[in-house]
This record gives structure tokens, sequence and C-alpha cells, in this order.
């Protein structure tokens, strides 16, 4: 059920072995993932040190770009929830030196809240 809610566009959070296991190459020593949420193919990963984006490109999803975003550069962020005729969901967040921010859609509010929980954890 978890992968349809990714499909039609709600997150859900993924188990934080697997991804800690997927990104092994990519984390720093002491580098220990928190949780992780998957929208869509994306995936938005809480580490200790710093939020790691995963943008799947292209038809198999097999290209991948990797963002890295430490948690001090993150200035602040907002959600948008959906109204009553509206289907998305917006979390915001805007990062220093940056003039657009990082935009992650959800088609329903789902985990948006707890994502921006998550944020405000290791934001404050």
């Amino acid at each position: 059920m978890r992968f349809l809610h990714g499909i039609i566009g709600n997150s859900s959070e993924i188990n934080v072995e697997t991804v800690e296991k997927d990104l092994e190459r990519f984390l720093l020593d002491g580098e220990n993932v928190d949780r992780a949420f998957v929208v869509i193919r994306d995936l938005m990963v809480f580490t200790n040190k710093r939020l790691i984006l995963i943008d799947k490109q292209g038809v198999t999803g097999k290209k991948k770009e990797y963002r890295s975003i430490p948690y001090k550069s993150i200035l602040h962020f907002s959600i948008e929830t959906n109204g009553h005729f509206e289907i998305d969901a917006e979390l915001k967040i805007f990062i220093k030196e940056e003039s657009l921010p990082v935009v992650k859609k959800f088609t329903r509010d789902g985990n948006i809240f707890d994502v921006q929980k998550t944020l405000l954890k290791y934001m404050i």
C-alpha cells in the first residue's frame, strides 16, 4: 500500500535501515539517517547532519540527482495545505544564496506535517 501512496503523490515514511544501506557510500562517518520519506519516486532523507533530496529521473528512474543541503543553509520553509477544491499541498524550502526555493508537491496533505516537524527538529 505504501508503494501505491507514492504513485498517487502521497508521501510515506520508509524504513531507515534500508535507506541507510542504500546511501552507505554517501554518508559520512557518524552520520545516521533519522527519517526518510518517499514522494512519488523522489526521496527526502533526514540525517543527523543534513537533508538529502534524491530526485529520480528518466523513465526507469535509474538516473538520480543527489542534493545535499546542510541544515544551517536552510533559511526557512513554508507549507501550503490543500483546500476544498485543490489537490496539491506544497513544501517550499528556502536555501541561502538561492533565489528559488526547493519545492516538493504532495497530492494530499499526507505526511507533509511529519516532514515539516522533522525539518524543524534540525533547524531549531
